[in-house]
């Protein structure tokens, strides 16, 4: 492999013989591969998701839901062989899509292995669910081969990326990563189940006493693509790690923020979206990470 620079942190690390920022090395390493049941209802639906949830992150949230598994600490390896096995199962499975959950330090490989499920039969879309904060020459790597993609965006103000994530950089890599994951898929499609085909997704947890920054990030995708994407606002926020000593981030979000995030949304004219409703804040809406 050479030494890493696949994303933005270009951390220059030889993954054969040891691990990136990312926290692992080159061999695939996987917490979970299960049928998914909820993300946004165009990607789960009644059949859920074939969630695939890689080890290792690329970011650096304190509030990181994921934690053991975003540092690399949990998982088991697979062989490209075994990962194309295991996609071909989920489609078996009745699953509407293979969702690759946090796979930008894996983009190269996942190249080979996207070609070669493809060519054995895989015919269900493919969703890239990222942090967005994604290299767009890696990105480009990967046109063709992936029909839906699930981004985040943040932040747009640096300093709480940096405060929140460690990746002072992240509000202009992610606006270019979107430009062009919106590039690569064009408009989005729908099947006859309401299920999603093809498209852009993306997504925005909103953080407690930052609500002026969320009605800035809706307002920038609203304005930059109008009703092409779609918007999914989110209120599960729940205090994880380190994030629950923080002065701020240690409590979840209330239920008037929420709203008043959703009020904005409906106010400048978002059609295109999705929103959440009950306690999906709940630590039980977090897989557990057993690599089976």
């Amino acid at each position: 492999m050479g030494v890493c620079n696949l994303c933005p942190r270009q951390c220059n690390a030889d993954r054969s013989n040891g691990v990136g920022y990312c926290g692992v090395g080159d061999t695939f390493k996987i917490g979970r591969i299960m049928k998914h049941m909820w993300e946004e209802p165009c990607i789960s639906g009644d059949n859920g998701s074939g969630a695939i949830f890689f080890s290792g992150c690329n970011m650096g949230c304190i509030y990181c839901q994921n934690d053991k598994l975003s540092k690399g600490l949990v998982g088991k390896e697979y062989s490209e062989e075994e990962l194309i096995e295991e996609m071909l199962k989920l489609q078996e499975m009745g699953c509407n899509n293979i969702n690759l959950v946090t796979p930008s330090h894996y983009a190269d490989k996942l190249v080979s292995v996207l070609t070669k499920a493809k060519e054995r039969g895989l015919t269900i879309p493919i969703v890239y669910n990222t942090s967005a904060y994604d290299a767009v020459e890696t990105l480009r790597k990967l046109e063709g081969l992936i029909d839906i993609y699930l981004p985040d965006l943040k932040y747009l103000d640096a300093e709480g990326a940096k405060k929140y994530s460690n990746a002072i950089n992240y509000p202009g890599i992610a606006r270019l990563a979107i430009d062009e994951m919106v590039r690569q898929v064009g408009p989005f499609t729908f099947d006859n189940r309401g299920i999603m085909k093809k498209g852009v997704l993306v997504r925005h947890l909103i953080l407690p006493e930052r609500i002026e920054e969320s009605k800035k990030v809706i307002e920038y995708l609203y304005n930059r693509y109008g009703d092409s994407v779609y918007i999914s606002i989110m209120n599960q926020y729940t205090p994880c790690g380190i994030a629950k000593n923080d002065e701020i981030l240690k409590r979840p979000l209330t239920e008037d923020e929420y709203d008043e995030v959703v009020d904005y949304a409906v106010f400048i004219g978002v059609e295109n979206g999705f929103i959440q409703e009950g306690e999906t804040s709940d630590e039980s809406f977090i897989p557990e990470f057993t690599s089976e």
